[in-house]
């Protein structure tokens, strides 16, 4: 099949037509999607740039959920070392008073409600644990901060600080009798130790907090940098698209329109030589 000739004015203008089309294709998809790269033919370093930095802002919210729960499982074990540190405080009391007393059948009631309270320590103890993690039961928490594993962590490990005899509160009274004085003025020196072990650890806590509080906000903030980042190399302007788009569809009118007249001149011609 023979091809049709065109004349070299109604090539031009069709040429040009075609171009607008392409752009106007190419910038209704950006007004559709909001990018200005949406494959790796657009734009090939700012396409696989983007993606790198997206994985890796994805990798580190990944992160944020384990340093939450790392921050919780503090705040329970520090909740829990304040109310032992105020059962301790009462625990003192009891046995202040029974040191008060020589009546035998009083300091057998204060010798009952001492080990009612210290079975408050241990149900309290077993009460602060959270999610699967108790700090007051010597379990132990490694929080990952950066996105490689095994990079940048935190290991939080616990004690035991309950009222049973592995405790290392060592406030344990079994086989203590309230009747001797001796005994009382030892478990008065433990309940002491017991205090000063209970404001260490709590100190530990807070450092501990304090740095997964830093690390929690840091991530955050490298979450939105990095995000930022990857939709600036890829996102469209959709104010600058937006205008050429109207810029387009009227350059395409007028392409029509100079792609008639150049017809037009054609059949002139052809008038002429009739």
């Amino acid at each position: 099949m023979s091809s049709i000739s065109l004349s070299s004015g109604i090539r031009n203008n069709l040429l040009s037509l075609q171009n607008t089309a392409s752009l106007l294709n190419q910038t209704q998809t950006r007004l559709g999607t909001g990018k200005k790269v949406n494959t790796a033919v657009d734009n090939p370093s700012n396409y696989f740039t983007s993606i790198a930095l997206k994985n890796r802002s994805d990798d580190l919210t990944s992160r944020l959920d384990g340093i939450a729960k790392g921050i919780q499982t503090v705040g329970a074990a520090d909740s829990g070392i304040k109310g032992i540190t105020s059962l301790v405080k009462q625990l003192k009391g009891i046995v202040q008073d029974a040191q008060g007393t020589t009546n035998t059948s009083d300091r057998q009631t204060l010798q009952s409600r001492f080990n009612t309270v210290m079975q408050q320590i241990t149900d309290l103890a077993e009460d602060s644990g959270y999610d699967g993690v108790n700090l007051l039961q010597g379990g132990s928490l490694t929080v990952q901060f950066s996105e490689k594993a095994g990079d940048s962590t935190l290991g939080l490990t616990g004690f035991t600080a309950d009222g049973t005899t592995n405790s290392q509160l060592a406030i344990a009274t079994q086989g203590v009798s309230f009747t001797d004085t001796a005994s009382l003025t030892a478990v008065v020196t433990a309940l002491e130790n017991a205090e000063v072990v209970l404001r260490n650890k709590s100190r530990e806590l807070s450092a501990n907090l304090g740095v997964l509080t830093a690390r929690q906000d840091f991530t955050k903030n490298m979450v939105n940098t990095l995000t930022t980042g990857a939709d600036n190399l890829v996102n469209a302007d959709t104010n600058e698209e937006a205008a050429n788009l109207l810029a387009l569809n009227t350059q395409q009118s007028l392409g029509v329109n100079a792609l008639s007249l150049a017809s037009q001149q054609a059949q002139s011609v052809l008038r002429l030589l009739g």
